[in-house]
């Protein structure tokens, strides 16, 4: 495959599953059972949309995945190894009822903190893969999450493989204030280092990627990729409309924006990311076009 033809928008392809009668229904839709597209407004069946990768039979539109969904639809079967996983947040500020609100986060998640890491292969590449997870505390970045992403990083360059991590981020984590920011340094320093020992990194951002996430370790992948429709950016539309007193164009702040602007290289479809992400693994592997160089 040529490499212009690596994100050829002709290449999606779609997969076919069992759809309903996409009429609306009045009813309310039965809860677990019947899913509501937010953007197209059609109905369909939960385990449809399951199957699909929880992305719309209808329209395309992409809904949130959780850290667990995401590594299952991303690396081959059984492959994943977590590591670091009981890492846990203390509460360095006293932040009042911090502690209550991240256990709670816990029991409803049944994980430790809001990314998931760990070594996995993808079509028998092995690589290091970081996931956030917006249902724990909407992937806020805390020190533990800051910890574990550069832990991860480091464990990368450690078997010299490439690094692939999912945002879904609301930004810093504002209860540990400074500590919280002092992540997108210690972060972004350990993705250089690795750049400079030859490793490979590949950034998907998915919805939302925001704050300080999207400032710094997001924004430093050699791809930089993001699923369609997805919300990226810094501060929100309303400060920056503010701020500049001027009205903002509608898809601001939208994968397809930022595509369109150069600060991405391809918006792919979950329905196809993992073969494009095994494609650019193919590309870079020993004897390939750009034969990755890590030690």
């Amino acid at each position: 495959m040529a490499l212009k033809d690596l994100f050829s928008k002709n290449q999606t392809k779609k997969k076919k599953y069992a759809t309903i009668p996409t009429e609306a229904a009045k009813s309310d839709v039965p809860e677990g059972i019947m899913t509501k597209c937010p953007s197209c407004k059609k109905i369909m069946y939960t385990k449809e949309l399951s199957k699909n990768l929880k992305v719309c039979l209808h329209c395309g539109h992409h809904f949130p995945m959780n850290s667990k969904e995401r590594i299952e639809s991303f690396l081959d079967e059984g492959s994943f190894e977590e590591f670091n996983e009981n890492m846990i947040s203390k509460n360095p500020l006293n932040f009042p009822d911090y502690l209550e609100k991240v256990e709670k986060d816990r029991k409803k998640t049944n994980i430790n903190e809001a990314v998931v890491t760990g070594v996995g292969t993808v079509n028998g590449h092995k690589i290091v893969l970081s996931v956030m997870d917006s249902t724990f505390r909407m992937g806020s970045m805390g020190s533990v999450v800051g910890e574990k992403i550069t832990l991860a990083i480091e464990k990368a360059d450690e078997l010299s493989v490439p690094f692939v991590i999912f945002t879904a981020s609301g930004g810093a984590r504002m209860q540990e204030g400074a500590l919280s920011l002092m992540q997108m340094a210690k972060t972004s320093v350990a993705l250089k280092k690795f750049s400079d020992n030859g490793g490979l990194i590949i950034s998907i951002m998915t919805h939302p990627t925001t704050g300080g996430v999207s400032a710094s370790f997001a924004s430093l992948g050699d791809y930089n990729l993001a699923e369609p429709g997805a919300l990226i950016g810094f501060a929100g539309r309303r400060v920056i409309e503010q701020s500049i007193r001027e009205k903002l164009p509608e898809d601001f702040q939208t994968a397809e924006f930022l595509l369109k602007h150069g600060q991405l290289d391809a918006i792919i479809s979950r329905l196809e990311l993992a073969e494009k992400i095994a494609t650019i693994l193919d590309i870079h592997q020993p004897g390939g076009v750009f034969e990755w160089q890590a030690n």
